[in-house]
């Protein structure tokens, strides 16, 4: 949207607007275009439908007469959500994702291209909403391009703590936000958040798309955290591993993590027989 909509200012990505200026009972209908970006609903009345039309590339999923791709979004809320309640709309039929001050957890879910989905976000009844802000950030992609290690179990999540088969690792170190090599410093638990936060000094950084593992630790040795849904019930353990993952809300979040030597053998296994989707440094 390139104008002012009723006291809210948009652009492709993110949407800020006031609920002083909507008329009582009104919809506002939005629609933002980008694969992450932020809703911020000052003074929540009447209700906001929101709909997500990223321009995402074709994946491979879509070709060859192979199945259609699903659209994941992933939705956060800030600490501070007042005012409103979220909901999924699908196909009519709406979902409650997040409550009237919820958690701060990212809360995920998936849609064929073809279905019609939108997010309506419904004030709440207060007497005095001067206080009171509904925001989010969102991300979407086209595939999570693994399985996905999110807390939310609206997304299937039940195979987030399996461990990776051979095919699974081969591919991540090629289309992962980071490959890390490195050890586990410490592990600890958010009961709140449902998430286990790996505390990681590297010995080498193979790809991180953004700094999460800075210098910090031992001279040379830049340190950072993964996180992982608490359920999986990750431990300490000596050894050295290759971390794989994927960046979501600017975290580093878990997906694949074999030993080192493990890797190693997968990784010359495949390359004898010329199977490997990408070069990667081994030694």
């Amino acid at each position: 949207l390139g104008a002012a909509i009723s006291g809210g200012a948009a652009d492709q990505c993110s949407w800020r607007g006031s609920g002083l200026s909507q008329e009582a009972g009104s919809v506002e209908q939005l629609s933002l275009h980008c694969a992450e970006g932020s809703l911020e609903w000052l003074y929540p009345t009447g209700a906001l439908r929101l709909r997500l039309a990223p321009r995402l590339p074709p994946t491979s999923a879509a070709v060859k007469g192979g199945s259609p791709p699903h659209v994941t979004a992933c939705i956060k809320p800030t600490g501070t959500f007042r005012g409103a309640q979220l909901y999924l709309e699908r196909e009519g039929v709406l979902e409650l994702l997040l409550p009237e001050a919820p958690r701060p957890r990212a809360r995920c879910f998936s849609w064929l291209p073809q279905e019609k989905v939108a997010l309506f976000l419904q004030a709440t009844p207060h007497p005095d909403i001067s206080r009171r802000i509904a925001a989010f950030r969102y991300e979407l992609r086209g595939d999570w391009l693994a399985r996905p290690a999110l807390p939310a179990a609206s997304l299937g999540a039940e195979g987030a703590c399996r461990p990776c088969n051979d095919t699974e690792i081969l591919m991540a170190i090629c289309t992962s936000d980071f490959v890390i090599r490195g050890s586990i410093r410490s592990v600890s638990n958010d009961a709140e958040l449902q998430e286990s936060i790996i505390g990681v000094s590297a010995t080498r950084i193979h790809r991180q798309k953004f700094p999460l593992f800075q210098a910090g630790g031992r001279p040379g040795r830049p340190v950072g955290s993964i996180r992982t849904p608490l359920r999986c019930g990750v431990k300490p353990g000596p050894g050295t591993f290759l971390f794989t993952g994927w960046l979501h809300f600017g975290e580093a979040w878990l997906s694949c993590a074999p030993r080192y030597r493990d890797f190693q053998r997968i990784y010359e296994g495949a390359q004898r027989m010329r199977q490997n989707p990408c070069e990667f440094p081994v030694d």
